[in-house]
């Protein structure tokens, strides 16, 4: 019998023990920062208390980068995408106790939430920041960065928004650039071919340890432009 077939995840879902802080802000806070997963796209004027622009990031681990970037930009609106359950628990309560309004968090499967939660043409800009490299050549096919992504994320920015990626794997720096140079509807602003220089994102979490292994880092930035890549 023909059962399907099976979606292949780009992350593996460790979720780890909550600490009581976590749970207690996962408890009474989810109300003030948390945004439930529905197949319908989100009206971002009705979800924030201010109309900003609005950057996205995947993935946010922790989430004290993204925390930072709310902190630097209150005229911004930040919207975190995370499956781990700690990380949105840590993130939620240093949101409370730093008195921010400008964050928002999904605790859901991220390319779920951007096939049916994300507006297309809504958001300014989209952060993945270190991403799971796998890096074992087996394992590739499970990297997030792939060309079907791409197009989505594309689909999802406004012209003139922002596709920020960064990584500690070279090869995987090399995967991103090979699958962002073919992308259609991009342009590279640090220039075809070439990494981007200093950016003003926060280390992450993950940044740091790669940094304490040795890894280096790189960071790509792409701008969506009037050119729209073809429908799947």
């Amino acid at each position: 019998m023909n059962q399907g077939r099976r979606t292949i995840k780009s992350y593996v879902l460790r979720q780890g023990r909550l600490t009581r802080g976590q749970q207690q802000a996962l408890d009474t806070l989810w109300s003030d920062y948390g945004i439930n997963y529905t197949a319908e796209a989100l009206n971002f004027d009705q979800c924030f208390e201010q109309q900003a622009p609005v950057t996205l990031e995947i993935g946010f681990g922790n989430g004290e980068s993204l925390l930072q970037q709310a902190e630097r930009h209150p005229e911004n609106n930040y919207l975190g995408i995370e499956v781990h359950r700690p990380g949105v628990g840590h993130l939620i309560k240093r949101a409370h106790d730093t008195g921010l309004h400008n964050l928002r968090v999904i605790n859901h499967d991220a390319v779920e939430v951007l096939q049916h939660q994300i507006a297309d043409n809504s958001l300014d800009c989209v952060q993945l920041f270190f991403p799971d490299p796998w890096h074992k050549k087996r394992h590739h096919k499970r990297r997030i960065v792939q060309p079907a992504f791409v197009q989505m994320i594309c689909t999802k920015l406004k012209t003139g928004g922002l596709f920020h990626l960064a990584t500690d794997w070279e090869n995987y720096a090399e995967h991103m650039m090979a699958v962002m140079e073919q992308a259609q509807g991009f342009d590279n602003t640090a220039g075809k071919g070439n990494y981007a220089g200093d950016t003003d994102r926060p280390p992450t979490k993950f940044e740091h340890r790669g940094r304490k292994l040795g890894h280096g880092v790189w960071d790509l930035v792409y701008e969506k432009t009037g050119n729209q890549p073809d429908s799947a």
